[in-house]
């Protein structure tokens, strides 16, 4: 099923090799905000974190999927630890993941963007282990909404893997290494390859930066999520920043539902004191929709909201 195309553009990496003094006026970001929280101003303690075995135990469960709630509805987005993926394995796909950035350009091209296609490669194993923990992530936001259409929803459904390479930058705060937005999806999970911390999520206004913890998973609603549960949960702007010195990699999973599902508020989840809020539309038109636009917060999940007379 043909969802459009990302944009072909040139290698920003072998751009970084030949040691330009400024940045191309193209890539050149004047106007981004750069109000931040800090780590020690005593205002920020990090985003939640959610512990997977505490969310499948009988013990514990209740209380986790408490926070898994909060973290969803307040923040957008969580650390995911004991996920039970295999520490050796997840250092053989970070090193596989900086091997291929080491190639060379001729070796590269053999995986280059084809036309009407969206440029990316197959991890299969870790594709596969990552759908598990989406789907039980699905299961659990469907168990605590009361809502078991949203896990139903989501079964078979689509996965995309994308791998992000911000190589070091001579003028770093002229520049945006990915613009601010809400992601498509209904779920993101997203490693860090490398220890270059560049995360930044939007909260109450101000740029909050991410620390991953070890082998953790960073985990964000989608806009997708935001449409399934009538506004619920929320899909939160955010945006990469780039380093003067050092390379930032990343890989992401994007979870949405099935190819031929259609995207709107789960029918359990509406009423007559919350009608629906979102239009409801076609994966593949949906998706057609975003590639067409250029990144810009939430302007792509907004053009679905349905206006309510008061």
């Amino acid at each position: 099923m043909n969802f459009g195309s990302s944009l072909p553009v040139p290698s920003v990496q072998e751009l970084a090799k030949e040691n330009l003094a400024h940045v191309p006026p193209r890539y050149l970001h004047p106007h981004q905000q750069h109000f931040l929280i800090s780590h020690v101003d005593g205002l920020f303690h990090g985003i939640p974190v959610v512990d997977m075995q505490n969310l499948l135990s009988e013990e514990a469960g209740n209380s986790e999927l408490a926070k898994l709630h909060l973290a969803c509805k307040e923040w957008g987005f969580f650390q995911l630890i004991n996920h039970e993926l295999d520490s050796n394995f997840l250092d053989k796909i970070k090193l596989e993941i900086r091997d291929f950035f080491n190639l060379a350009m001729s070796e590269k091209k053999k995986f280059w963007q084809s036309p009407q296609d969206v440029e990316g490669d197959t991890l299969e194993c870790y594709s596969e282990q990552l759908n598990n923990i989406a789907m039980t992530i699905f299961g659990h936001v469907a168990k605590v909404l009361e809502s078991k259409e949203i896990k139903e929803l989501f079964e078979d459904g689509t996965q995309i893997l994308r791998i992000n390479y911000y190589p070091p930058c001579p003028e770093p705060e002229k520049v945006i290494g990915l613009t601010p937005h809400s992601d498509g999806a209904g779920l993101t999970i997203l490693l860090q390859v490398n220890e270059v911390d560049g995360l930044q999520i939007r909260k109450d206004g101000l740029w909050v930066p991410v620390k991953p913890l070890p082998n953790a998973f960073i985990v964000n609603v989608g806009d997708v999520l935001e449409i399934i549960t009538n506004g619920v949960y929320r899909s939160i702007e955010h945006r990469a920043r780039v380093n003067s010195e050092k390379e930032r990699i990343s890989i992401a999973a994007f979870h949405s539902v099935r190819q031929d599902g259609v995207i709107g508020p789960a029918a359990s989840l509406i009423s007559e004191q919350k009608p629906a809020g979102f239009k409801r539309i076609g994966l593949a038109e949906y998706y057609r929709s975003r590639y067409a636009r250029k990144l810009d917060g939430k302007s792509h999940l907004d053009a679905f909201k349905i206006e309510h007379q008061n």
